[in-house]
């Protein structure tokens, strides 16, 4: 990530602490969920719990576990006082006490060890992961162009698993070859789930030892990460000459993530977007395949991690200008089985642009 993006992120976080009236907060990450730190400090957590104590004066101290971590975290942020030790909760403890009784601040709430909820100063402490996920969810212009960049990512790698899709590989092998080729692009990390299959297939998964078949529906979802951010595609493919049920069928998805997409304007909530692709599959009948039965989401945020609540109908954030999210109406489908699409998009000042370039149809591997 560019050094002006960083100096961006860390102004506008110092800015929201000091309208919360915040002197310090504490910002915890861990390999599995670094987004919020990444958001406040830069750092990618590799190994255990990592924390960081956040002065609005301007000073920032990182506990870690590990001293190659230290030594790391160290090297990449020559600014930052890192320390290491095997007790780092008890470290940021005493960091903490050090600050009272200043206005204390505490994210995100799932990753945060119950000492420090209830540690040093606990009757100042605010609960801050709303205040941080709204910076993430609210980017700036900067932040959306480099989700921009990750779909540009996310369509070239989505080429490359067409032509890995083939009839006698096994799912593992074309994840294989598509990580061979995102490692090449400077792509460190990309999450993917995949199925393979007809009418019995209802989900997509991690790659599996399956064989494909002649005839297989092969969805995947792609979202990789290029300088932090995470782009996605969702789209499926037919190995061989589509029939024309799966024909139809694809059809009602392509319809479904257009209306949604057309849907997709600033003061527009997330929830009327999720209706609008909703509301399709109900007019051709498949109202029972878009309940928690058979899907998840109709989309979410794009960011430094899936940013945000999810898109469904009874979700009321307002979407705004250079808000980044993917619009997928993936579910079940129970004459063919499980279909993916999903294009990312960002909001403008009057609608929102479709990022994602890879045609929206049925594709088919001969």
């Amino acid at each position: 990530m560019s050094a002006a993006l960083q100096n961006q992120r860390a102004a506008r976080l110092r800015d929201a602490m000091a309208q919360a009236g915040l002197d310090t907060l504490l910002v915890a990450g861990d390999a599995w969920r670094s987004d919020y730190i990444r958001f406040a400090i830069d750092v990618t957590p590799m190994e255990g719990l990592a924390l960081a104590v956040i002065h609005r004066s301007g000073t920032t101290q990182v506990f870690v576990e590990s001293p190659a971590e230290a030594r790391r975290i160290a090297a990449e942020q020559p600014t930052l006082e890192v320390s290491w030790g095997p007790a780092p909760i008890a470290k940021a403890e005493a960091a903490l006490s050090s600050c009272a009784p200043q206005r204390l601040g505490l994210a995100p709430s799932h990753l945060l060890p119950l000492r420090l909820a209830q540690g040093p100063g606990a009757s100042s402490i605010a609960a801050s992961t709303a205040m941080l996920d709204k910076l993430m969810v609210r980017k700036s212009h900067e932040e959306a162009d480099a989700v921009a960049r990750a779909v540009v990512l996310a369509d070239d790698g989505y080429a490359v698993f067409r032509e890995a899709a083939r009839v006698g590989r096994r799912e593992f092998e074309v994840v294989a070859d598509l990580e061979a080729w995102f490692r090449a692009q400077g792509c460190p990390e990309n999450f993917m789930i995949m199925g393979s299959g007809g009418q019995e297939v209802r989900t997509m998964h991690p790659p599996g030892e399956r064989v494909l078949q002649a005839g297989d529906l092969v969805t995947t979802e792609l979202t990789p990460c290029i300088d932090g951010y995470y782009a996605q595609i969702c789209r499926t493919l037919v190995l061989g000459q589509p029939t024309p049920t799966q024909l139809k069928a694809h059809a009602v998805y392509v319809e479904a993530m257009e209306a949604g997409i057309d849907k997709v304007r600033p003061g527009v909530t997330q929830g009327e977007v999720a209706k609008a692709l909703n509301d399709v599959f109900r007019r051709h009948g498949l109202g029972e395949f878009i309940t928690s039965a058979y899907t998840r989401v109709r989309g979410h945020g794009l960011g430094l991690y899936v940013d945000g609540p999810h898109v469904l109908e009874n979700v009321d954030l307002v979407l705004e200008p250079d808000m980044t999210l993917i619009v997928h109406p993936n579910t079940y489908h129970p004459e063919v089985g499980y279909i993916v699409l999903g294009d990312a998009v960002r909001v403008t000042q009057t609608g929102c642009e479709v990022l994602t370039r890879t045609p929206r149809e049925l594709f088919a591997r001969r």
